[in-house]
């Protein structure tokens, strides 16, 4: 069987084409339309056709967009590309391209993707983390989407930082309305708004990690913050979900110590006396998200 993925993005738009083993036929990527669903529709329609066309087959279509469809009219919600919201875009894909079409958040497809051929590979239950300028989770069990009854499953960026008081600090408000949640904690921006609270200098995440490993010693101290709170956000993932992989994704994915820092410092939270869940940086990177929409249409 053809799978098209597409990973429907503010800025790009990528679709890849694998075949039943995952391997890569085709790839391409085009800019997004700003702010014009009807020309993204198209963008996406044309893209499709020209795939089609240059492998002579008829595929299945995935799609990963950076919200969700509502359960009450199928209308798009809680979308970084603005444009989106309030449109029934499956049903408009549907109608332009004359097939089913399967669509899922991107952090869902994140997980599908390493759950499939990835760091999570042969792993019953596998939930995909992003730690990038937003933080979100996906949960996939044997190899398929757990989206949930309100389909909010593995949105653990939204759920309050455990622990709060030994922060010391009062709670960030949140997009969402909210205070403290985890993702005003552990995005990236959180990470750069902590170090700005402690030290008064402006870094981004990936400058503070790497003046850590530099032996900065207040880089050091925020990325140790940061691993604590990670460590005790993932344990109560742990407790209540129990899986056998964590993966991570997103660009603070790519700070090599977490793997053995969080591990050690989450077995304080987690309810058991034998941790098996294993922490894995992701196999695929940024292609992640466009693999798993794909694989949303997955036979096995």
């Amino acid at each position: 069987m053809l799978r098209i993925g597409i990973d429907l993005g503010g800025s790009k738009i990528e679709l890849v084409a694998l075949e039943a083993s995952g391997r890569v036929l085709l790839r391409r990527r085009r800019p997004t339309p700003q702010g014009d669903y009807q020309a993204t529709l198209r963008a996406i329609g044309e893209m499709v056709a020209a795939a089609e066309s240059d492998l002579g087959r008829k595929a299945s279509v995935g799609i990963g967009i950076p919200g969700a469809e509502s359960l009450g009219d199928g209308r798009i919600k809680n979308a970084n590309s603005t444009c989106l919201i309030g449109q029934t875009l499956r049903l408009d894909l549907e109608a332009l391209l004359q097939r089913e079409v399967r669509l899922a958040n991107d952090a869902n497809c994140f997980a599908l993707s390493e759950a499939v051929d990835g760091a999570g590979q042969g792993a019953e239950v596998v939930f995909g983390v992003i730690l990038g300028t937003g933080v979100g989770g996906g949960v996939v069990v044997h190899r398929r989407v757990l989206a949930g009854a309100n389909r909010i499953a593995g949105e653990w960026g939204h759920n309050p930082l455990p622990l709060p008081d030994e922060e010391g600090l009062p709670p960030a408000p949140c997009y969402c309305g909210r205070s403290g949640c985890v993702e005003t904690w552990l995005s990236g921006p959180g990470l750069s708004s902590d170090h700005w609270r402690h030290g008064g200098q402006s870094l981004s995440a990936e400058e503070i990690a790497n003046s850590a490993e530099a032996s900065d010693a207040a880089c050091a101290a925020a990325l140790g913050r940061y691993e604590r709170r990670l460590a005790k956000a993932l344990a109560q993932v742990v407790n209540v979900l129990d899986p056998d992989v964590v993966v991570l994704g997103g660009g603070l994915s790519n700070i090599a110590r977490l793997y053995d820092t969080v591990p050690r410092l989450w077995a304080a939270h987690v309810f058991s006396d034998t941790i098996r869940t294993r922490l894995l940086r992701n196999v695929h990177g940024d292609s992640s998200g466009v693999r798993g929409a794909a694989w949303l249409w997955n036979e096995e």
